[in-house]
């Protein structure tokens, strides 16, 4: 992510008017109507795609898609001004007026009828960020209402295609400067860390919320921001003091930044959550989900009961053999998980599971994490210090971040990480299905108790599922979900207070449909290759579902299920 610049308003945008006054409100509103119905007139006279009033063109393809996607990407990004995003109330107004008076109305002027599926389902993506970016506006307003989006620095790697959540345009991925830096990393790096004191400054314009939940996150989170920077300083200061200074700088930005939203915590008093219809219309217009809130409740709570129920089994079959030791030393977890992945490949090629590309083993080595004493380890730290297989399952995120890298779909839209996560049925769903996937196919046969961390893990996500959904029905707070979360995820290996159950809770929140997508992709998943090992008989190759299923692209699983079956 390189440095921000001041940018001109974008072509296409409805510029803003700085009128002040006791009339500025109301003139500064009829100027964006006003302008935003010119830019619809103008297109309307030479439109850049076909419209009913200009037939002639109604022979619009996939690479004008393409084109608009592109002009659109730009569009959605804030203009930034002097360095600093600008997500103030009056850019934001701006910026959904012309997403609906002039974009959307380009987007729908496209004759989409004779092209192909795979062409259609790329409108359907672009389509669908438009549906994510007008949610933002009408029902999220992340800029206004949660302290957490001003989240800056980011410390640690995604494994998904792109940051879970909501994301400033100003945050930084930390994790990516290592020092030693190169001259350019080191300029490029200042002036990022440099805006973070105005970015927390323009916040405390922004933000204007009443929700108690998300205030008091931002605390946690504004204390993290600190924490992380001060590391970063540390680290540098040795070959690039004037970056530790700026990095302190930050720091000191966060320190008054969490004191100033502790002062207004006692005013909020509003409740965490979108509610079922806001959270319908989302599911069906932004993620493309075939599932409904009640829907996922439903299904959320069939899968921990499932999740218990085979569990009891497989610890019954197993009673008579030895639990599975947890790992105590460091040398052994590196033994274990070189071993491990070692094993999961060979699987895969020789259970003829998946394609083995030379990328995908490196892809899992470079994700060894490092040793936790017993009384630090939260809840994957628990299924990895006792089998590392099983998290390799999981771990198939890698190959898909790798896929992208050596492997890039050839539509740019499906190659371009979606915004609004709208990926997540697929990313988490597969990586998820694939846990129990493998187990069906054999990869714990060698050792049955590994069986159980599997159920364990369904256990952990429909508990964790239902929780977040239950915020956004309004039945429960955060903390009380973190509490339902904690006791039903079996042997309590789900900390109530620890930072993988706040951090889960606070993005399901964020990202509706989240914590949902890692059982709902799955059960889709499960179902596509249910039916088509049902239609093709012995016909079928689980090897080329999973190829095929690859190469349709990270968008969501109801498309890839249309181009597949």
């Amino acid at each position: 992510m390189g440095p921000l610049t001041e940018v001109r308003p974008k072509k296409g945008s409805v510029p803003s008017q700085p009128f002040k006054g006791v009339f500025g409100p109301l003139m500064n509103f009829l100027i964006v109507v006003i302008t935003a119905a010119a830019l619809v007139s103008a297109s309307a006279v030479t439109p850049p795609f076909p419209t009913k009033e200009n037939p002639q063109a109604m022979t619009s393809t996939h690479q004008d898609l393409v084109a608009f996607f592109q002009e659109w990407r730009e569009f959605q990004r804030p203009t930034v001004l002097d360095g600093v995003p600008d997500y103030t109330a009056k850019a934001m107004t701006v910026q959904h007026a012309a997403l609906t008076g002039v974009w959307r109305p380009r987007l729908q002027a496209m004759n989409t009828a004779a092209w192909p599926l795979a062409a259609r389902n790329d409108y359907k993506i672009v389509e669908a960020e438009f549906n994510g970016l007008d949610f933002d506006h009408r029902v999220l307003k992340p800029w206004a209402t949660d302290p957490s989006f001003y989240v800056l620095a980011l410390d640690g790697e995604s494994d998904v295609p792109a940051r879970e959540g909501p994301v400033h345009l100003a945050a930084t991925d930390l994790w990516a400067y290592l020092p030693p830096l190169a001259a350019a990393d080191v300029s490029r790096l200042r002036a990022r860390l440099s805006v973070i004191p105005r970015v927390l400054d323009q916040a405390r314009l922004n933000l204007i919320g009443d929700v108690r939940d998300l205030w008091a996150i931002g605390i946690r989170n504004a204390a993290a921001q600190k924490r992380i920077l001060e590391e970063f300083a540390a680290g540098a200061r040795a070959a690039h003091p004037e970056l530790a200074s700026d990095a302190m700088k930050g720091a000191a930005a966060f320190d008054a930044f969490g004191t100033w939203l502790k002062d207004r915590l006692p005013q909020k008093k509003g409740r965490a959550g979108v509610g079922i219809e806001n959270y319908n219309w989302y599911m069906r217009h932004v993620h493309l989900s075939p599932y409904t809130f009640a829907d996922e409740v439903l299904l959320m709570e069939r899968e921990l009961s499932r999740a218990r129920a085979y569990l009891a089994l497989v610890e019954n079959d197993n009673q008579r053999l030895p639990a599975l030791a947890p790992i105590d030393n460091a040398e052994e977890l590196h033994r274990l998980f070189g071993q491990g992945v070692t094993d999961f490949m060979k699987f895969l090629e020789t259970n003829n599971v998946m394609a083995v590309k030379p990328w995908m083993d490196q892809a899992l080595r470079e994700r060894e994490g490092g040793f936790q004493a017993p009384n630090e380890r939260d809840f994957f730290a628990q299924i990895e210090f006792r089998d590392p297989r099983v998290m390799r399952c999981h771990g198939t995120h890698w190959f898909d971040r790798a896929r992208a890298k050596h492997e890039p779909h050839e539509s740019i839209i499906r190659q371009t990480p979606s915004l609004y996560n709208i990926w997540d049925g697929r990313a988490e769903g597969l990586a998820t299905a694939t846990e129990e996937i493998l187990m069906g196919a054999g990869l714990f046969n060698d050792r049955p108790r590994s069986r159980e961390l599997v159920y364990i893990l369904v256990a952990n996500r429909a508990a964790r599922g239902l929780a977040g959904l239950k915020v956004h029905s309004g039945e429960l707070t955060v903390d009380e979900a973190r509490h339902f979360a904690h006791i039903n995820t079996p042997r309590g290996w789900l900390r109530e207070d620890g930072s993988t159950n706040w951090g889960e809770q606070q993005l399901y929140l964020q990202q509706p449909g989240y914590g949902t997508s890692y059982l709902t992709g799955k059960l889709q998943i499960e179902e596509l290759l249910g039916n088509l090992a049902h239609t093709q008989g012995n016909s079928f190759s689980l090897r080329r579902f999973f190829d095929e299923f690859h190469a349709a692209g990270m968008m969501p699983v109801a498309l890839i299920a249309s181009e597949l079956r």
